[in-house]
């Protein structure tokens, strides 16, 4: 069963009296446990596409289920409901929250979402930090730490209450080549490992040799023969 499955995607924006697309009539299928990507060039439609996926934005038409949800029947309150507790994302600027911890900073969505209780959100923590390589750094705060460590950090939030489909939107855009390829190696062990879906938006190469499916997209549609 796939996990998220578009037909027909429509996104389109208002600018003032005139209506701008987004997304034009875009077909994909994303299965569990996959490393997917969208390509293209900047306001090709990336990250609308992933706003929509993250239940973070409502599509203008066509159908969008994402763990057989119609996203489009979603309410604010029940779309962050369903974020919180299916989806995790990993931004290019790490969006850690700097007077917290790193063990903070992944126990945070447990606090704030799911509501754990203290036992079962410090061992889950525990186990996500020892995951990505970062233990012994579970007292520092994100600007003792660097790029790379960040973005492990950010890895281990987005996956510590075991969502299903991680969003990357340009993961890797603020780190150096070689720090890069680690990460995209370590969302590689945390997909194994957790069979968890990560789907990327990007232009960077290390990231599309990695990817096992590409959707490339241009001026909101999805490029005939892209799908790779």
């Amino acid at each position: 069963m796939s996990l998220v499955q578009a037909v027909g995607l429509e996104k389109s924006y208002r600018a003032g009296e005139v209506t701008v697309p987004a997304i034009r009539g875009a077909d994909f299928t994303i299965e569990p446990a996959s490393f997917v990507s969208f390509v293209g060039p900047s306001g090709s439609g990336k990250s609308t596409l992933l706003n929509m996926i993250g239940c973070l934005d409502r599509p203008s038409g066509g159908r969008l289920t994402v763990l057989d949800t119609d996203v489009a029947t979603l309410d604010r309150r029940r779309a962050a409901a369903f974020r919180g507790n299916h989806i995790g994302f990993v931004f290019q600027d790490f969006n850690l929250v700097p007077v917290l911890s790193v063990y903070e900073n992944v126990e945070y969505p447990l606090v704030m979402v799911q509501n754990w209780p203290a036992a079962q959100r410090r061992a889950r923590v525990l186990e996500l930090l020892e995951a990505v390589g970062m233990s012994d750094q579970a007292h520092k705060r994100p600007d003792q730490l660097s790029g790379g460590q960040k973005q492990r950090v950010a890895v281990a939030r987005a996956l510590v209450t075991r969502a299903r489909l991680v969003l990357a939107d340009e993961p890797t855009a603020n780190l150096d080549h070689a720090t890069a390829y680690r990460v995209i190696e370590l969302m590689k062990q945390m997909r194994d490992d957790f069979g968890t879906t990560f789907l990327f938006s990007t232009h960077d190469p290390k990231i599309m040799e990695a990817a096992e499916v590409i959707y490339a997209l241009e001026d909101g549609r999805i490029v005939p023969g892209g799908a790779q």
